[in-house]
């Protein structure tokens, strides 16, 4: 049977677990909010601006209607499944042409790093090829290639090819020469050099590339998709602008760039899942 003094000092014991316990649930609160208030303080004071200023008659709401009648109208056209139907097509586009330009570009940034003959050779090509904007290859590639799929994803392999492939030399070159040597101190083969040690520390840089590469595509995409498509988010801008459907329009760019930060985001959840980065050094 306890005394008094031991059930006095259990149960102030018990006070200050709690009390220790609510002072860690309160801090915990505080650091969700402060990530949240972080994360949507400034998405929050534009959708605000934008909504205020046409309502306040300081820009011309015929022009730049209201956050609420755009997200009316998006709404509208993602029930009715238009958005989605042009979003999957340009999707497609981009994840065939990205993959493309990956296929490509990796293996000829390790043949240009590793030969010095094959990089003379082929600089002056590739630096006037590099210096030349996509959008100004557009006409040429349509006229080539026709209005159809393939001049599309052509254009989405030409913008995502140089990032890839300009990262990929420079993760190469910049391999520790030492890490080399012992490679081959150890009797590796040039071709277990390049899979075990050379791609490996390669990884990291190539990845960068991808996400600018990323970047590249949806920007060349809906140029390209804006001449003779006929589904595709930028075919879709087209025909609002065209027809005068300002909200729509304005929904159909919004969803572009949820379509950017969302495949951003997947791009790196991939890489960060996969360990080929770090998430301090990517974000």
């Amino acid at each position: 049977m306890s005394s008094p003094a031991q059930t006095f000092t259990a149960s102030s014991r018990s006070v200050q677990a709690q009390a220790r316990d609510a002072g860690a649930m309160a801090r915990r609160a505080v650091q969700i909010t402060a990530q949240l208030l972080k994360y949507t303080l400034a998405p929050a004071l534009f959708v605000l601006t934008w909504e205020m200023l046409p309502r306040l008659g300081i820009v011309n709401p015929v022009f730049l209607p209201p956050f609420s009648r755009v997200a009316q109208a998006g709404w509208h056209l993602t029930v009715t499944g238009v958005l989605p139907r042009n979003a999957c097509a340009s999707i497609m586009r981009a994840v065939t042409g990205l993959c493309l330009a990956t296929v490509i570009a990796v293996p000829l940034g390790m043949l240009i790093s590793a030969s010095r003959t094959v990089s003379d050779m082929l600089s002056p090509l590739l630096e006037a090829f590099r210096n030349t904007a996509p959008l100004a290859l557009l006409p040429v590639i349509t006229l080539v290639l026709g209005i159809g799929e393939v001049s599309k994803v052509t254009m989405v392999v030409y913008a995502a090819f140089w990032p890839i492939l300009l990262n990929t030399i420079s993760g190469v070159r910049g391999v520790d020469p030492v890490i080399i040597k012992a490679g081959r101190a150890m009797g590796l083969s040039p071709a277990n050099l390049l899979l075990r040690i050379t791609l490996p520390a390669t990884l990291p840089t190539i990845f960068t590339g991808v996400r600018l590469a990323l970047a590249a595509t949806f920007l060349v995409l809906i140029a390209a998709e804006m001449v003779g498509a006929r589904a595709g988010l930028g075919y879709y801008l087209n025909v609002a602008q065209a027809n005068f459907q300002i909200p729509e329009m304005y929904a159909g760019i919004l969803a572009l760039s949820g379509l950017g930060l969302l495949s951003n985001g997947l791009l790196f959840w991939a890489g960060v899942r996969l360990r080929i980065v770090q998430w301090r050094n990517v974000k």
